[in-house]
């Protein structure tokens, strides 16, 4: 069996604070394989970015990867050097960030930013780079790539501007993307677009993406898996058809619930009360206990590892059998 072209186990990640280290991300495993899309989804603060910029070697001190192994292909690269790391990304991870503005730089043209990119990562020469330039703005639907190649990013829209920033993540045919909420600041058409996007990257290209975004929406129509995050926790990981129809984590339930249908069957929305504990105030026990209906003693003691439960894994001990017949 070939390996995944992402593999993550047990990942921590710390941040060093005044009030002492907190942690961002505690005990975070998952897989993706070749040409599929993984969703991660959760509330603002869940670790979601974080998680992708861990994998990508982006921590900033005073965080810093305090535990657990990151593999591309088979290969650990959460040891790797800083300079090891900057080959690999760009290379063989692609990038794809909520701001295009911020990717891109205002006083290059595109071109000037895509050449260069694939002058650095392949052997091409500088008009076959060009060539290949044009190919790619034409590949991502930019019109006219001839012409907008002499573009600056100020004279494209920002949808557009995303397009470019989706062609520099794949022009050197990277083994796996990591998409930071790429559709958050785009209207709905084009949001649509996007998403048509990156799921033909997955097809065309046999590119992993994970695809880091709060809206259940662009998760529904793009990942064939989807991870919902808590806390810095998985709480519960499947198909994107199951977690969504069939949710067992009463975290992921409240997600689900708060999804408005065309059907307009139901008189309320789900709302979760309370809010995301902050990283210095996490209670011990399942971090979900607070907020959830169906928490009882062993929840505030003893965090919950993940269950399968068919094609999910959920972290709650509702779903811990075992346990239960052990106290019957």
């Amino acid at each position: 069996m070939t390996p995944p072209v992402l593999s993550v186990r047990n990942l921590r990640v710390e941040f060093a604070s005044r009030r002492g280290v907190l942690r961002a991300i505690d005990g975070v495993s998952f897989d993706i394989a070749k040409g599929e899309v993984l969703g991660v989804v959760g509330e603002s603060g869940a670790g979601k970015s974080v998680t992708g910029l861990a994998v990508i070697g982006l921590i900033d001190p005073p965080g810093r990867i305090s535990g657990g192994e990151i593999y591309l292909s088979g290969m650990r690269i959460d040891n790797l050097s800083p300079e090891e790391l900057r080959r690999i990304r760009g290379k063989r991870i692609g990038m794809i960030f909520q701001d295009p503005l911020t990717s891109l730089n205002p006083l290059y043209r595109i071109g000037d930013q895509l050449v260069e990119t694939l002058k650095t990562h392949t052997n091409l020469s500088e008009s076959a780079a060009r060539r290949r330039a044009i190919d790619l703005l034409a590949e991502v639907g930019i019109p006219a790539p001839e012409k907008r190649i002499d573009g600056y990013p100020h004279e494209f829209s920002g949808g557009m501007r995303q397009r470019v920033v989706i062609a520099l993540a794949i022009c050197a045919e990277p083994e796996l993307i990591i998409a930071d909420e790429p559709t958050t600041a785009l209207d709905v058409s084009v949001q649509a677009q996007i998403i048509a996007l990156i799921k033909r990257l997955g097809r065309d290209h046999g590119t992993a993406v994970m695809l880091v975004t709060h809206d259940m929406g662009v998760i529904a129509e793009t990942s064939d898996r989807v991870a919902v995050m808590y806390s810095g926790r998985i709480a519960e990981i499947g198909p994107v058809r199951d977690v969504v129809q069939s949710p067992l984590h009463p975290y992921a339930r409240g997600l689900m619930g708060a999804i408005p249908t065309l059907a307009g069957d139901a008189a309320r929305l789900v709302q979760i009360p309370g809010s995301m504990p902050r990283l210095s105030a996490i209670p011990p026990g399942c971090s979900f206990n607070p907020r959830c209906p169906f928490a009882f003693e062993r929840c505030r003691i003893e965090r919950p590892e993940p269950i399968r439960q068919g094609t999910q894994a959920v972290a709650c001990h509702l779903y811990d059998t075992a346990a239960k017949e052990t106290a019957a």
